[in-house]
Formats: structure tokens, C-alpha cells, sequence
């Protein structure tokens, strides 16, 4: 019964509050955010192109080298991770105070300066590691609050498609990353490598130039307590006048979720604020503790996926499977792959649900993997089972997109309690980039022929750490489709993952804090002071 009721659209049974309907106006506002995706995923794509042109390896290398040192090709991967990963961690606690939209705004303006000193490359390691650094500072503050800020602007009907949708930006990032490497690749003058670097610039500029025109997001107001401007904000993303019902009704369940977190929550400092993410048991899946160690650890496991190894080594590690005329075109493929896998996920994430995508796609990674990894140990050299390898390759991308991809982001969009949410989600994306850190800097060792030289043998270890996986999402992962992000807050002190698709909540926030009463934007009753 309770999954009826969640995919017809109630959400909470007889005592959910009807929600207004998305006109494409306030779809399009949410969806424009997603747009990010391709800011995230073109500067993780670029890299790998850039590391096979001839032109960039002399630079750092000298001429007459023909690949970039192990060393070397780890360090310029790595780097821009590590930025990220600080920048994700500062990102949650500037959203709370300066707001969602404005903080994404100066992440695009930290990322331009960043990108100049890597264009102004010419020779050896200092411009393009240091410039790195300083976009990964800035690339840390969009991936983290893009998130969050879609999660909280979007409808709870749309809202799974919605940040689904940043993953497919994500896609079309890196697939144009690769196709710019590939045209770019055959020049003989720096412009090979300037020219994919200097795009980047093209995609921080247009985002930062669409927030300005975009709502802040209504909650992070009812933080703040301006509850007018929370009205007003959610009344233009759902295309309702701001006394309407609809807009009412939503704004007393978020304010009354506020309140209530507030009445558990210390308000004694900064330091005990932070304390309090990781307040409670960890044997109780409602607690702080419980959602932030869910939250930093599924985008750890979206990273123990390997995928980043297809998209950051792939174009150096076909070039050293040998069969292959050119390993821009198969990275090319691989891509594009990507790119038209991850739309399916907009349907399936609404209508078949988080927790089994999650469940289904880590199972059809694990195979493809080890079949990968068996071919490659069996037929080493062998252009036919060179060739089986990149279709197998292909079908694990396919898996990967169309669930553990945007299924990572979309559950740590929609865990976290209205006070510790941007830092929720910061942590989270500090996770996804601190093992994206160390994958970066540990797989150059572990494949590359003057190191490990594992080869094809390293999808052994990535087929082990998806089967690790598929444990996980079984144990850990809860469903969250079809509720607003106060009805996963309740679902969350209520029931355990396993029985969560079940679950249907029996009261609101608003009942229990005795805001039943359609919610006055002039009469409401501020809770006062800042939570941070």
C-alpha cells in the first residue's frame, strides 16, 4: 500500500498536503541548475585527453618523451581532487551564510582564475598543478551546493529527475571534453592542449551568469528567517501565487520541520553546531552520526565504482592495450555512452526507485567487470578480445550511468535534516572528491607499465569493490522516491532502509507543531536566531 500511495503522488497518505503542479516555467528554473553538470564534467574529462597529446607531454617531460611519468600524470589528475575536496568541506558553511546561490556564484569565480593559470601553461609542472588547485577550490563549492540547492528547489514529484539531470550534464561534459581532446589533439602548438583548457571558462560563465536570474532557494530563507522571502521564492518556483494554498501549505511543513530540528539541536556556538552533524547512536538510522556516515560513504562507493578510471585514464590505457588505432575515438565512445545512458535514469528514479536501481546497477558492474578483467588475463594482446573488453567496458559505463551515477547524488540531496544539510552535503562531496583523490593518485601506480603494470587486471579490483557495493545498498540505502524532503526526515526516526519502500508517515511537522492553520506570510511566528 505504501508504495501506491508514494508513486500516485500523495506521498504521505491521508495526511499529506496536496502539492502544486510543475508548470514548465518552475521546471525549467529547477532544471537550469543542472547545467552545473557540465562545468563538473568537462573539467574531469579534459585531463585525460590532454595527458595523451604529444604536445603536452613535451612540455612537462621534454622533448622526445612519448608519456607522461607516472609520477607526473597522478600528481596533475590528483590535484584538482584535493582542491575539491577542501573546497566541498568550506562550500557547507558558506551556503548557510551568504545563501545557496551565492556561493555556487563565487565557486564559478574561484574556478576562472584557476583555469587562466593552467591556459598560461607552457612548460613543466608549476602552472598547470597550481592552477589546478585553485579551479578544484572552486569546482569543490559548485559540485557541493549545486546539489544541495536543486534538492531543496525541486519538487518532490520531479525532484529524483531533477538532480538526475546533473549527472547528465555531468555526461555531456565529459563527452564534449573528449571531443574537443580528439579535434584538438593533431595541432602541433600549445593551442593542442590551451584550447581544451581555456572552454572550461565558457561553462562557469554561463552558470554564474543563469543564478543571478534564479530564485535563492525558500529554505535556506526559513534558516535565516525571512519567511516573506521564503514565501515569495517558493511561490516563482512553483509558478503559484504566493498566497496560494499550495505555497502555504509546503512553507508551515518546511517551517515546522525547521522548528522542530531547532527544538533537538544545540544552539550554543559554532563548534557545537558542527559537533551536532555527527550527534546521536550509530545504531539508530535517524541519527546525525547514522546520515552523515550514509551520506560520506555512498560517495565513496560511487568512487570504489572505477568509473573515474575509464574517464580519467582511459584514453593512456587503451593507447597501452595495443590493438587500438586510436584510443581518442574509443574514449570518445565510451563517452557517448555515458551520455545516452544516463537519461533512462530520469523515468526509473521516480518509478522504480533509488534503492533498487542502486541494488541492480552495482550487480551489472560487478559482471562486465570481471569479464573485463578475465579477458584481459586470458587474451592479452588479442585484437578480437581487445574488442569484447571495450564493449564490455561500454556496458558497464551503461550501468553505472543510468544508476550509481546520478543515484549518489540524488540520495545525499535528500538525507539530511534542515540544519545540517549543506554541511551534510558538503561532507558528502568532500568524500566523493577525497577518493576521487586517491584513485587519481593511486592508478597510474597500480596500471602503468614502468609501474604495476597491471593493466586489465585492475578491473579485478574494481568488480570486488562493486560487489562491496551491491552489499552496501542492500543493507544501507534507504528509498526516498516520491516523499518531500520533511517526510524523508520523519521516515528516517521511523523505519529501517529495508522497510523504508513500505513506509507512508501518519502525521506532518506542521500537525505536531500545531501549525495546521493555513500559514499567514505576514502572521507567521519566526523562530528566531540563526541555526548555524
Amino acid at each position: 500500500m505504501g508504495s501506491s500511495i508514494r508513486s500516485a503522488g500523495a506521498g504521505a497518505g491521508d495526511v499529506s498536503r496536496v502539492e502544486a503542479p510543475v508548470t514548465v516555467k518552475a521546471y525549467l528554473m529547477c532544471a537550469f541548475a543542472a547545467f552545473g553538470g557540465i562545468f563538473f564534467g568537462y573539467d574531469s574529462g579534459y585531463i585525460g585527453g590532454v595527458m595523451g597529446m604529444k604536445t603536452f607531454i613535451h612540455s612537462i617531460e621534454g622533448d622526445g618523451a612519448t608519456t607522461l611519468l607516472a609520477q607526473n600524470k597522478s600528481l596533475i589528475t590528483c590535484i584538482l581532487s584535493a582542491g575539491t575536496f577542501f573546497g566541498a568541506i568550506m562550500a557547507g558553511d558558506i551556503a548557510d551564510r551568504i545563501g545557496r546561490r551565492i556561493t555556487v556564484i563565487l565557486g564559478c569565480l574561484i574556478f576562472l582564475i584557476g583555469v587562466a593559470i593552467q591556459t598560461a601553461h607552457t612548460s613543466g609542472l608549476g602552472l598547470i598543478v597550481s592552477g589546478r588547485l585553485v579551479a578544484g577550490f572552486g569546482v569543490g563549492f559548485v559540485s557541493a551546493i549545486l546539489i544541495l540547492y536543486m534538492s531543496e528547489i525541486a519538487p518532490r514529484k520531479v525532484r529524483g529527475a531533477i538532480v538526475s539531470g546533473y549527472q547528465f550534464c555531468v555526461t555531456i561534459g565529459l563527452m564534449i571534453a573528449s571531443c574537443v581532446a580528439y579535434g584538438t589533439e593533431g595541432r602541433t602548438d600549445t593551442a593542442s592542449y590551451r584550447i581544451p583548457i581555456g572552454l572550461q571558462m565558457l561553462w562557469a560563465v554561463i552558470l554564474a551568469t543563469g543564478l543571478f536570474l534564479l530564485p535563492e532557494s525558500p529554505r535556506y530563507f526559513v534558516r535565516k528567517s525571512k519567511l516573506d522571502d521564503a514565501a515569495k521564492a517558493l511561490a516563482r518556483l512553483r509558478g503559484q501565487d504566493v498566497q496560494s494554498h499550495y505555497i502555504q501549505d509546503e512553507l508551515a511543513e518546511i517551517i515546522a520541520n525547521h522548528e522542530y530540528e531547532l527544538s533537538v539541536t544545540p544552539q550554543n556556538g559554532y563548534w557545537s553546531s558542527w559537533a551536532h552533524c555527527f550527534s546521536g547512536s550509530l545504531f539508530k538510522s535517524g541519527s546525525n552520526v547514522r546520515r552523515i556516515i550514509l551520506g560520506t560513504s555512498m560517495q565513496m562507493m560511487q568512487q570504489w565504482t572505477g568509473v573515474n578510471f575509464v574517464f580519467y585514464f582511459g584514453t593512456t590505457f587503451f593507447q597501452q592495450l595495443g590493438t587500438i588505432e586510436n584510443a581518442f575515438i574509443i574514449s570518445m565512445i565510451t563517452t557517448v555512452v555515458n551520455v545516452f545512458s544516463t537519461p533512462i535514469s530520469f523515468w526509473t528514479m521516480e518509478k522504480i526507485g533509488r534503492r533498487p536501481l542502486l541494488l541492480w546497477g552495482a550487480l551489472g558492474m560487478v559482471i562486465c567487470q570481471f569479464i573485463v578483467a578475465i579477458i584481459g588475463t586470458v587474451l592479452p594482446g588479442d585484437a578480437t578480445a581487445t574488442k569484447a573488453m571495450i564493449a564490455f567496458i561500454c556496458i558497464y559505463i551503461f550501468f553505472f550511468a543510468s544508476t550509481w551515477g546520478p543515484g549518489a547524488w540524488v540520495v545525499i540531496g535528500e538525507i539530511y535534516p534542515l540544519p545540517i544539510r549543506a554541511r551534510g552535503v558538503a561532507l558528502s562531496t568532500a568524500s566523493n572528491w577525497l577518493w576521487n583523490t586517491i584513485i587519481a593518485l593511486i592508478t597510474p601506480y597500480m596500471v602503468d607499465s614502468d609501474k604495476g603494470n597491471l593493466g586489465a587486471k585492475v578491473f579485478y579490483i574494481w568488480g570486488g569493490l562493486c560487489s562491496i557495493c551491491f552489499v552496501y545498498a542492500y543493507f544501507l540505502i534507504p528509498e526516498t522516491k516520491g516523499l518531500t524532503l520533511e517526510q524523508v526526515d520523519r521516515m528516517f526516526e521511523e523505519t529501517t532502509p529495508r522497510k523504508s519502500a513500505k513506509w507512508v508517515p501518519s502525521t506532518t511537522y506542521a500537525d505536531q507543531m500545531g501549525m495546521t492553520e493555513k500559514v499567514g506570510v505576514k502572521n507567521v511566528e519566526h523562530a528566531e536566531g540563526d541555526s548555524v
